[in-house]
């Protein structure tokens, strides 16, 4: 699986300063099951290290690229490069990526904006190039290092990076009516735990889909989809998604194994468990009593345990 990064992440040294901001998440742990694809706007498109700091100039609507001390506008010349790259990027089938947070080339939210008449800057400001890339990918889940230290966060991204490979993997280089079907089918629950209304309106899409109108509602759904993963899986609706799982063992388990399920979920909801402890013991019941249905729910195996993102409390 692919995902481009901002170059200075995974240690290069391409900043302004000729250093480097190396992220021990990114390179160590998730690495681990990522190809990166490492990119910096600002060498790339010509520019040298080291070199003058720049900064975003303008309004929300409206910005260039200028640096700091001398006022050189380099937007034209990022804008240039940037169109070239994005074609070049769009071969490599991404599943996301990492951008730098703050910087004027790749900062996706929160970039300093500075308004021609002087004055505080305003933190409206999007990176040039990240601005660009998030247009001509909309469906890519991105996010930028600084936020992948917040554990629900970084759960959540790395949560729609797998869905979106996932994506890729069941729809294949042509999708079928079959694929999106199992698709969404296998992925019920997780939507679920994000956005319950969601799950209503994707599963009407599917239930609707002709082969008259499959690219088009195919291209409609993982949109939707993804844009329904944004939001945060919730303890309350975790919850309602594990009390939901435990439904399909009423006539298997026993009395006593219903208390102990029933207490966990409780411990979970509670703040007492992470939501690793309860997923576990459902895994093990899905095992031992072979549920076909929930094999194959991606809410119950997302991601690699390695990477232990449901362990926070």
């Amino acid at each position: 699986m692919k995902l481009g990064i901002s170059s200075c992440l995974l240690g290069n040294n391409v900043r302004y300063n000729g250093g480097h901001t190396r992220d021990r998440y990114v390179t160590e742990q998730l690495g681990k099951f990522i190809s990166w694809i490492p990119v910096c706007p600002e060498v790339e498109c010509g520019l040298s290290v080291p070199r003058e700091a720049m900064r975003l100039v303008g309004t929300a609507k409206e910005y260039r690229l200028v640096t700091i001390k001398t006022g050189i506008d380099h937007t034209k010349r990022m804008q240039s490069w940037s169109k070239k790259r994005l074609e070049q990027l769009a071969t490599e089938e991404l599943c996301g990526f990492v951008f730098k947070s703050k910087s004027p080339s790749s900062g996706m939210r929160g970039v300093k904006l500075y308004s021609p008449k002087g004055g505080q800057p305003s933190h409206n400001g999007i990176g040039m190039f990240a601005k660009a890339f998030m247009d001509r990918f909309p469906e890519l889940p991105v996010e930028d290092e600084g936020r992948l230290h917040d554990a629900k966060i970084r759960e959540n991204f790395i949560e729609r990076v797998f869905c979106f490979s996932r994506w890729k993997q069941y729809t294949g280089k042509k999708i079928s009516i079959q694929s999106l079907i199992q698709f969404h089918t296998d992925h019920k629950l997780m939507i679920m735990a994000h956005n319950p209304k969601a799950l209503k309106e994707l599963g009407a899409l599917v239930a609707s889909t002709t082969r008259q109108t499959l690219n088009r509602n195919s291209t409609i759904y993982i949109i939707t989809f993804l844009e329904a993963m944004k939001l945060v899986a919730t303890v309350k609706k975790n919850t309602n998604v594990l009390q939901h799982i435990m439904g399909y063992f009423k006539k298997l388990i026993t009395k006593d194994e219903k208390r102990e399920l029933v207490e966990v979920i409780e411990n979970y909801h509670s703040g007492y468990v992470p939501l690793v402890v309860p997923l576990v013991l459902l895994q093990h019941y899905v095992r031992k009593y072979n549920v076909e249905y929930l094999k194959q729910q991606h809410y119950l195996h997302p991601h690699p345990k390695e990477l232990m993102l449901r362990n926070h409390v």
